[in-house]
């Protein structure tokens, strides 16, 4: 069996890693599609990648995973969309593109929204996996708490406060929180960890630069996963990485989220951030019994087998349907495709 793991975007690194670790297992051949623009930001020294599309289409492969919306109609294999993250409500989450055989599911609350949409456009399948990003989140590493307990003793603090919010111009909370989030900093027992998100506005990123310290830290790091899993609380906005961070059991509050299913601190006035902080802090945790909700409609999967239960599906898609010789995509995505990746064959 040979895969094709593609993507357009450095977050795509750490979601499909888990699926080369799991195809690898197997014995089964695989290649990296990773833009030009991005090869010097490919972690993974001794992986199989190419930037030429000629080479991904004459590797001729049996499964493609895609985290992202859209690929070259004209490749070979089952065509597989894996997703990006967690936020459902994120325009564009379930909109339908024509692009692919199969979804696979992180849980319940997409599974079921998937399942109507396959019924309506009849030409997709869902299976129900979990996502392969979080198989590392539920793994326990000595490294982690050995790191969290240098960043603690480096700043003298004794909380981490993770900031990461999204990029989106109507959506994010990187222009309201700042000044809160540099007083936050300045606090004795807080060490604040800001993770921004790959496409957020360089600006905004450069004011926050220059407030660096000692009990202010911004990671470069494309994966956030290790962030997640030494900080105590996540402050964000309608961003995945809330979901990701209520998986573990840890309280998040956002600013002005417009999830569909709030069951976490959201506040409305920036200013009452350090208050709720506090009393995170203190003990007061109002969601702590309300997240387990969370947990079971978005990712009820927590042994860190999902990237296995991924290419299971898409074995058994190929084993009821074999491997699709075509799909039907309108003309002007054809065209967009076209623009985007280049056009070897019509």
């Amino acid at each position: 069996m040979r895969a094709v793991l593609f993507c357009n975007l450095p977050y795509a690194f750490s979601i499909l890693k888990p699926l080369q670790d799991e195809l690898s297992k197997r014995g089964f051949e695989y290649l990296w599609y990773v833009p030009s623009e991005l090869t010097s930001l490919f972690p993974y020294t001794n992986a199989s990648k190419t930037s030429d599309m000629k080479e991904v289409e004459a590797f001729q492969s049996d499964m493609i995973f895609v985290p992202g919306n859209d690929l070259p109609w004209y490749l070979r294999g089952v065509k597989v969309q894996i997703f990006h993250g967690l936020a459902g409500e994120k325009k564009g989450h379930f909109r339908i593109r024509d692009f692919f055989d199969l979804y696979l599911t992180q849980g319940p609350y997409f599974t079921d929204r998937f399942q109507s949409l396959a019924q309506k456009h009849n030409n997709f399948t869902v299976m129900e996996t979990g996502w392969c990003k979080l198989d590392a989140l539920y793994s326990h590493d000595k490294k982690i708490e050995d790191k969290k307990e240098k960043l603690l003793k480096q700043s003298g603090a004794k909380k981490i406060i993770l900031y990461a919010p999204t990029f989106s111009p109507s959506l994010t909370s990187a222009e309201k929180l700042y000044e809160v989030i540099i007083k936050l900093s300045k606090k004795e027992d807080y060490l604040v960890v800001i993770k921004f998100h790959d496409k957020m506005d360089k600006e905004i990123q450069k004011r926050y630069e220059s407030q660096k310290s000692q009990k202010l830290l911004i990671l470069n790091d494309g994966d956030i996963t290790e962030a997640l899993k030494f900080s105590d609380v996540l402050v964000s906005d309608t961003s995945s990485v809330v979901y990701e961070f209520l998986l573990l059991d840890k309280p998040v509050i956002t600013l002005e989220s417009n999830s569909e299913n709030i069951l976490w601190e959201d506040i409305k006035n920036p200013d009452d951030l350090g208050q709720k902080i506090d009393n995170i802090f203190n003990d007061v945790d109002d969601f702590k019994a309300k997240r387990g909700k969370i947990i079971e409609l978005y990712h009820p999967f927590s042994d860190g087998k999902s990237a296995q239960r991924m290419v299971d599906a898409v074995l058994e898609y190929i084993e009821k349907f074999s491997i699709p010789k075509k799909r039907k995509i309108s003309l002007l995505r054809k065209y967009k495709m076209i623009q985007k990746y280049g056009l070897w064959r019509w």
